[in-house]
């Protein structure tokens, strides 16, 4: 994590461990999450507004990944991992920004370096905007930047109306 204040805003980069590569990988990422969870909240009752971005290695919902049927038993798309993620959103106040401003399915920000998944589309929406509601309602536009192939993820950009 990096976190830079800005006035009443802070804006953290955030790397959420991932558990593809083994299930002792797996267990650390569960360890990182139960431990993540009270930070969150505390930042959430500091009354600062906050935007946390980068790589959750979590899908939330079935909207968020091509093959999701095929995907639940695999790490990143777990029923705890998504209970947990929802946890994020309806108990500890925080907001998804992309989802609030897009809708749509088949909206990714990771793919494969496997077969053409990045030609197909075959994606996961792992990387986030995590916002207190404050600032998320200030969120005005979105877009997942794939002009230009940098990695196996896209940059994922949201436009906020307020002046840092």
């Amino acid at each position: 994590m990096l976190r830079a204040d800005y006035g009443g805003l802070s804006v953290v980069s955030v790397y959420l461990p991932s558990g593809s590569s083994s299930q002792a990988r797996q267990q650390a990422k569960f360890r990182f999450m139960a431990e993540f969870m009270p930070y969150l909240k505390r930042l959430h009752r500091t009354g600062r507004e906050f935007i946390l971005a980068g790589d959750w290695n979590i899908a939330h919902r079935e909207i968020d990944l091509k093959n999701w049927r095929a995907n639940q038993k695999n790490s990143g798309f777990l029923p705890e991992e998504r209970a947990w993620l929802t946890e994020v959103f309806e108990r500890a106040g925080w907001v998804d920004v992309f989802r609030g401003l897009d809708p749509r399915p088949e909206q990714y920000t990771w793919w494969s370096n496997r077969g053409q998944a990045w030609a197909k589309n075959v994606g996961w929406r792992i990387d986030y905007q995590i916002a207190t509601p404050g600032i998320a309602a200030k969120a005005n536009r979105t877009r997942i930047y794939k002009d230009k192939r940098f990695s196996d993820h896209a940059p994922l950009i949201v436009d906020y109306d307020v002046e840092v």
